[in-house]
């Protein structure tokens, strides 16, 4: 493995609810080899915040799934539920700064709502007694360059919502927890997929509220099935094979809209990988989604 020359940092961050499929590997593979051809560091995070989505030994098998495919991380895997003390602090320091506030708005009222919070609680300054926790809004990002999409503009009724920092039942919320994370591991590039484009607005405007440098964004597009519906576990998308690595990479590789390995029959997987590293070209990626029978 060579050894990362470049301050880039990437990384993959799976949460652990099911094994990992073929629109997980396209995300994978497309921050794995951009983190590669920059020769810098390629990061895994387990995202184990929500213990009630969480399947029993899906963790090790997404790991174990990624060593089969050969996408070898360069430091410790970092699991989120081990990091509830870094979550803490920064929900200290946005309440010491006045830049939250508790919320008992039920699901029933923000569905009413179309699903876009009001901002009802904001002036009530309720006790913390089942409520959660609101970030106050004061910097609204309503457009962001991402990398492969060029300018992405922003809903303002997103933009401007108070985001949840922090769930009722007790668990620290997705946006708190992954801009935390990132910043802690030196995140240069987030490579993720577009069903994200929506929660990178609030990201960033987090990062802002916390005075946090913001990494670089692209978001690769959506493996579909033949419903035209994301490939995801939540659509029991099927688990990757565990055979050979090499054509299902290759076919990922494809839809990527990389350059062709020829002759990747005779060629080992590592060898697939170095050669994929090597013609590696971001802005080659499609923007769209893009359907695939091939592994649903």
């Amino acid at each position: 493995m060579k050894i990362p020359s470049s301050s880039y940092v990437g990384r993959f961050a799976p949460s652990p609810s099911g094994n990992l499929h073929f629109g997980s590997l396209v995300t994978a593979l497309g921050s794995y080899l951009q983190a590669r051809a920059q020769q810098g560091k390629w990061l895994v995070r387990i995202d184990d915040i929500d213990p009630p989505r969480e399947v029993p030994g899906a963790a090790a098998n997404i790991l174990k799934t990624l060593e089969h495919y050969q996408l070898y991380w360069d430091e410790p895997v970092l699991y989120q539920s081990k990091r509830h003390d870094a979550y803490r602090a920064a929900l200290d320091s946005l309440r010491q700064q006045g830049k939250s506030y508790y919320c008992t708005c039920s699901r029933q009222r923000i569905k009413e709502l179309q699903g876009h919070y009001d901002g009802h609680c904001r002036n009530l300054y309720l006790p913390n007694h089942d409520a959660a926790i609101r970030l106050k809004q004061t910097h609204p990002v309503y457009q962001f360059t991402d990398r492969l999409r060029g300018e992405i503009y922003t809903e303002a009724n997103i933009a401007e919502e108070d985001i949840i920092i922090h769930r009722k039942d007790g668990l620290f919320a997705y946006h708190l927890v992954v801009v935390v994370d990132d910043h802690y591991q030196n995140v240069t590039e987030v490579i993720r997929g577009a069903d994200l484009i929506p929660a990178t607005s609030q990201q960033i405007s987090l990062y802002h509220h916390l005075s946090l440098p913001i990494p670089d964004y692209a978001h690769l597009p959506l493996i579909l099935n033949h419903d035209n519906n994301k490939l995801s576990k939540q659509n029991h998308a099927t688990a990757l094979p565990m055979t050979d690595p090499r054509p299902v990479i290759c076919h990922a590789l494809k839809l990527l809209n990389q350059p062709s390995i020829e002759h990747w029959r005779d060629l080992s997987t590592s060898e697939i990988l170095k050669i994929a590293t090597d013609k590696w070209q971001l802005k080659a990626i499609p923007s769209h989604d893009i359907i695939d029978d091939a592994y649903n």
